[in-house]
């Protein structure tokens, strides 16, 4: 089998290994789905015989670490990396989703499509570049078997090709992961219906002034952080590529409590590399992690 490495680091071979994997375990729609609350619920202990309940926790185990979440699946709680549910709740008041057409860019391992599908819209269009969380959205998708979620396994930079399709467009963690924040924007912009919704989640930092921070490599001990904007830059970016009325519904310094090590992401995380001299700067000296949230119109 060909070497063709993806974005996630697993080549081809690698991806034969998760399907000879989920392979040992038989499919079939659980009676037991929940999305509606902090944890996406799939399946029931009852559901499943001991040898395959210890074939699912391994398969579970196969795909840490765990970024998003949290769920039960099975009975098995994965307590990701970030909890995603705080993000889900600060969003929640401001959108409606009922028969709308709906984008969940980066979708991961579709945590935010399963939450989506609670609001009753009219599809789901998850993209996301990575091999990896396309087969760990599809293992717990042949259990949970939600009508009108789809994957696309494409990066936002595909989104255009999608011309005013979308009621509502959820950005959530991108932009700063791009070195065109502002060409991303544009893209999502030509995506959307006249009338249509973005959602953005953008890490940033404090201040008040239009300005953006480039580190010189990693930041909080990440790669691939390019801008880093502060509130008003954000807003400038998003009014700059063709948006109105943005609205920023919450700001606040990213926590140790949202972003931590857990069983299931055995990762280091946001508490070593926060400055243990000044916990206001990371490890490399720059201002601390801020997170915006703010809805705009196309």
């Amino acid at each position: 089998m060909a070497l063709l490495r993806f974005h996630c680091g697993i080549e081809m071979n690698e991806a034969h290994r998760f399907q000879q994997i989920m392979g040992k375990v038989p499919t079939f729609r659980t009676q037991c789905f929940d999305a509606s609350g902090p944890e996406v619920v799939i399946g029931d202990p009852s559901e499943l015989s001991a040898k395959e309940r210890l074939e699912i926790l391994k398969i579970l185990k196969a795909f840490m670490p765990w970024k998003k979440g949290p769920f039960r699946i099975f009975g098995e709680h994965i307590d990701a990396e970030w909890r995603s549910d705080w993000k889900w709740a600060r969003i929640l008041p401001h959108v409606s989703l009922e028969a709308k057409t709906v984008a969940d860019i980066g979708c991961h391992n579709g945590y935010y499509m399963f939450r989506m599908s609670a609001l009753r819209p009219a599809e789901v269009i998850g993209f996301e570049p990575v091999l990896q969380h396309k087969l760990c959205f599809e293992f717990l998708q042949s259990f949970a078997q939600v009508p009108r979620l789809y994957f696309e396994t494409q990066g936002v930079e595909a989104i255009d090709s999608f011309p005013k399709t979308f009621d509502v467009i959820f950005c959530l963690g991108i932009l700063y992961h791009h070195t065109d924040p502002l060409g991303i924007l544009r893209k999502l912009n030509k995506a959307l219906k006249t009338g249509g919704t973005v959602i953005i989640d953008c890490q940033g930092i404090s201040g008040d002034t239009p300005s953006a921070l480039v580190p010189a490599g990693r930041y909080a001990g990440a790669g691939g952080m390019w801008f880093l904007p502060t509130l008003p830059a954000l807003m400038n970016w998003i009014m700059r590529s063709g948006f109105k009325d943005p609205h920023c519904f919450y700001k606040g310094p990213l926590s140790t409590q949202e972003q931590r090590t857990t069983r299931y992401a055995p990762v280091k995380s946001l508490e070593e590399f926060l400055s243990p001299a000044d916990k206001k700067f990371t490890v490399e000296g720059y201002p601390r992690p801020w997170r915006f949230y703010v809805s705009a119109r196309k």
